[in-house]
């Protein structure tokens, strides 16, 4: 079968490794003109590590990432909340991997380049259109200079992100993503190690939360790559389209001052950083369908979601599995696409609305609501077994299996 891709990032590159796999006749399309290792960090979860092992892209991460211990919650007093450990050290499927965005991202275009081919990935194409026609998916591109292109083929797949021009067609009626009224900032800074040196910790609540881990080993110099994000609530932005312009320190710098732990020093981070990029937290409304004729979305352009429980890159990664395992089984396109979004569209909507609740981020929500000012031990703010129901129910929610329970 052909298909068509559009959108060359985690998702796109995803399916197109997996699509090929299942012996499909795979193209991508990329607006941009040359693909580059851009962004901050990124984590990706076992149930999506999972399904990139087998084609070595797993092995690229270890050799440049950090293989995540544990996840530890605490209050904007430091106060330790929760931890669970995480991945193969928490008897998970696969490891979980907290690394460069651009590492993932390139690594992933270096296998499909190896496996299809260069001449496979078309870049400097954007998608500005589709329609169905004779049972072909005809996407309408233009190059930089204007130029205009109509590709067709069996299936087009649109992995175009949450500014999806493929979702903007289905959908014109539906406008800017739905601001949640924080906005962050995102930056790596090179500190020395902190707790186990493959942790990751989050502190704070809604309004003022402070996230990091390591995306690197340490250095000669006994430095480490800390990726991290500071967030923190403001009432409008003038921009929601912009999830890459730089950030400014005094914006959120101060209300970070005070937060000078034994086990972490967060102003120092912030300090150290060369580059600071400033996002909105937005995501979308779920929709009643992704596809429209013989064309369909993945990933962010399917159900954009908040940076919560990094899910983000995992959720594409998994819907592009589960396309290729769907091609598998054979069918016709209608209903290859058909059970593609009845396996994927109401898991990962829940997972959107989840998110919106703060996830498993609740727990630090729930902390400061009932105890502002602290608290001198746990048993004083939350009851016996709360803390593993709220951890539990989202790994359901989201599919992380330990290995004892998957497939």
């Amino acid at each position: 079968m052909r298909i068509n891709i559009i959108g060359a990032g985690i998702g796109g590159l995803s399916a197109a490794l997996m699509l090929h796999e299942a012996g499909q006749d795979v193209n991508v399309y990329e607006g941009v003109s040359e693909l580059k290792s851009l962004g901050v960090g990124i984590n990706l979860l076992p149930q999506a590590a999972r399904h990139l092992e087998r084609f070595g892209i797993l092995d690229d991460l270890l050799k440049h990432g950090i293989p995540t211990r544990e996840l530890s919650f605490y209050s904007l007093h430091g106060q330790h909340i929760w931890t669970e450990p995480r991945g193969l050290f928490g008897g998970f499927e696969a490891p979980q991997v907290s690394v460069g965005r651009g590492v993932l991202q390139m690594s992933l275009y270096r296998h499909v380049v190896e496996k299809l081919g260069a001449h496979r990935v078309h870049t400097g194409m954007r998608l500005t259109g589709f329609r169905t026609e004779q049972d072909q998916a005809v996407g309408v591109l233009t190059s930089k200079d204007g130029t205009t292109t109509e590709i067709s083929a069996d299936m087009m797949i649109c992995a175009d992100g949450i500014h999806s021009v493929a979702r903007s067609q289905m959908y014109p009626d539906e406008g800017l993503p739905v601001y949640a009224g924080r906005v962050l900032w995102r930056a790596t800074s090179f500190a020395k190690p902190f707790l186990s040196g493959a942790s990751m910790i989050m502190a704070g609540h809604q309004s003022q939360k402070f996230v990091c881990y390591p995306i690197a080993p340490v250095r000669e110099d006994g430095l480490q790559e800390i990726n991290w994000i500071a967030e923190l609530e403001v009432a409008e932005v003038l921009d929601r389209e912009d999830w890459n312009r730089p950030g400014n320190r005094a914006d959120f710098e101060p209300q970070f001052q005070d937060w000078v732990f034994d086990w972490l020093d967060v102003p120092d981070l912030i300090r150290r950083a060369e580059a600071i990029y400033e996002f909105p937290l937005v995501d979308r409304d779920p929709v009643e369908s992704w596809t429209e004729g013989r064309v369909t979305l993945l990933g962010d352009a399917a159900h954009p979601m908040y940076p919560i429980g990094s899910n983000g890159a995992s959720q594409a990664i998994l819907d592009a599995a589960c396309l290729a395992d769907t091609m598998r089984a054979g069918g016709s396109v209608d209903g290859i696409l058909s059970t593609y979004e009845e396996s994927r569209r109401q898991p990962t909507a829940a997972i959107v609305l989840s998110n919106r609740q703060n996830g498993p981020e609740v727990c630090m929500q729930l902390a400061h609501e009932r105890a502002p000012n602290g608290f001198d031990t746990l048993s004083d703010v939350f009851a016996d077994g709360e803390l593993q129901e709220i951890a539990d129910r989202y790994k359901q929610l989201t599919g992380m299996k330990r290995a004892n329970l998957s497939a």
